[in-house]
Parts: C-alpha cells; structure tokens; sequence
C-alpha cells in the first residue's frame, strides 16, 4: 500500500530548513537504503511558502490566493514522502526510523486509497 507521510519538525529542537552536514549524510542514507529496499517512492523538503508558493482558497464559488497570516514557525512543514509498504505496522517503523535522523517533531502517514472500496 502507498503512505504519504509529512514531517513537521519541532521549531525549539528539530530540523529547520535542509539538512546539512552528517545529518545530510544520515539522510542521503537513509533514503537510499529505503529506496533499495523499494520502501521510498518519491519526496523533498518545501520552500518558503510565502517565497515560493501559494495559499489558494475556494469559497462561495471564488478562488483567491492568501497572501497571509501563514503558519506560525512552529507549524512549518519540513517536507515530504511518498512510501510503499507492506502494513501499516510497517508504515509506523519507517516514519519512527526516519525520525531517528531527522530529529524531534512529527511524522503524519496516511495511507492512499487507490480505489473506491479501500475505505
């Protein structure tokens, strides 16, 4: 089954911005060791939002681009993954190995309903 998985990292004490040094080293082996294993199918880290993207919002019929309040710091969303496992169980041991390099913060999975009976 394929897992999305964003990693949210804890402003006080985790990752901020792209990993350097040993912990790109971990990084770079931990992604190349779950792309071996065919567990890692595809993923990054985000740009600035405000720099680099957009808040695009529908509502009443309308689309407007947000030009801000955007997430606190402490919110920011480090980057993602696109996963293939076997279980859930599974799933969870990947997002808990990652954390072990990519420090403190929050892994959310979610699993990827591929067709309409996988509810």
């Amino acid at each position: 089954m394929k897992y999305f998985s964003i990693f949210i990292p804890d402003a006080k004490t985790g990752l901020v911005g792209p990993p350097a040094g040993k912990q790109k080293e971990d990084m770079d082996r931990f992604v190349g060791e779950a792309l071996a294993r065919g567990e890692f199918l595809s993923g990054g880290g985000f740009l600035c939002l405000k720099e680099h993207g957009a808040v695009v919002r529908r509502s009443n019929g309308e689309s407007r681009v947000i030009d801000g309040p955007y997430v606190e710091t402490k919110e920011l969303i480090g980057g993602f993954a696109m996963l293939q496992y076997d279980s859930r169980e599974a799933a969870i041991d990947g997002a808990k190995r990652f954390m072990e390099v990519a420090g403190d913060g929050e892994c959310l999975t979610y699993a990827i309903a591929e067709g309409h009976d996988d509810c």
